[in-house]
């Protein structure tokens, strides 16, 4: 099967000498609609390598960007918290009531990746809840709806060298337990045997919530992240209904084969649309794309694709079962 998804002609929609100030790169954007706006939170990865976070708008979402005049995140100072010395990257947004969204982030220091949280409720200030889960770990969404009446996070922890998909639950959004793994890689040649983690928040659909994840494997010493699909049940968002066993979307156009991360597509925000979906992603750790697919597409490419599914009509016993 071809990619689902298919590029934005203008891509890529937003470089370097785009940013506001002097930047090396821009890269793997959170995403919200806001008073009929389309609003990225843009990691922008300074000269020096420190990366903040920052707001652009437009109307379209292609192009028209309007740049907020300072960070909504900026590596935060003070000396008591030194987690974020190397930067605030890699944002993702949720919408978690009708004028508030939290904010899912990687804080990088030289004590390695953790994830932080905060809320905003107009994209202009955000109020910052801090370090939630100890590194290394990466690539965290939050659900917008509760499940058990807890909030449920996906994350990406290090367990030596394996790097799977994993779950947790808040009732404050601070303080997480009750861990588990619901997506683990594939090893071996898979696409996604290297590592993997969460891309955009889940989407809601009808057949329930569709996630986006990247995957990666290693070709001759070199890194290629693609992306894929996963299905998880409405009513438990723990239990994988379907997982892609090809990947749906891999770096191919010249701008994600080339960069300072060659052979990368990296999504942080997607949202529908209508009808369907709109990705907003990173290419090659330099610049910023953009991506649609109908989100029937996507929901046909999660069955006929569907990992389990697969193996057995060629005759051979999957690895592991689904979560």
């Amino acid at each position: 099967m071809q990619d689902v998804f298919s590029r934005h002609p203008a891509n890529p929609i937003l470089v370097p000498r785009d940013a506001p100030t002097p930047a090396a790169a821009l890269l793997n954007p959170g995403v919200a609609e806001v008073n009929g706006e389309v609003v990225l939170l843009v990691r922008v990865e300074d000269r020096r390598g420190i990366s903040h976070l920052r707001v652009a708008r437009s109307a379209n979402g292609v192009d028209g960007w309007r740049w907020d005049d300072h960070p909504l995140l900026y590596p935060n100072q003070d000396p008591e918290c030194p987690y974020e010395e190397w930067g605030c990257e890699d944002a993702r947004i949720t919408q978690m009531a009708e004028q508030e969204w939290i904010i899912s982030y990687t804080a990088a220091s030289r004590y390695g990746p953790a994830i932080a949280l905060a809320i905003t409720r107009d994209f202009v200030t955000a109020k910052r809840l801090g370090i939630v889960m100890s590194p290394n770990n990466k690539d965290c969404i939050i659900f917008p709806d509760q499940f058990e009446q807890k909030w449920l996070m996906l994350h990406r922890p290090v367990a030596g060298e394996q790097e799977h998909i994993w779950y947790a639950s808040s009732n404050d959004l601070v303080h997480w337990s009750h861990p588990g793994i619901l997506i683990p890689e594939r090893g071996g040649p898979w696409w996604d045997g290297m590592k993997l983690g969460a891309g955009a928040p889940p989407i809601r659909t009808d057949e329930g919530w569709l996630l986006i994840y990247h995957g990666v494997k290693g070709v001759a010493g070199n890194l290629i992240y693609r992306l894929g699909l996963a299905l998880l049940d409405a009513a438990n968002h723990r239990r994988v209904i379907a997982r892609t066993a090809d990947w749906v979307f891999s770096p191919e156009a010249d701008y994600e084969r080339r960069g300072d991360a060659p052979n990368v597509v990296y999504t942080c925000g997607a949202f529908l649309r209508g009808d369907e979906v709109w990705m907003y992603y990173g290419a090659a750790d330099t610049c910023i794309c953009l991506a649609t697919a109908q989100l029937a597409d996507l929901l046909r490419a999660v069955h006929e694709l569907d990992y389990i599914h697969v193996l057995q009509e060629k005759g051979m016993n999957p690895p592991e079962l689904h979560g």
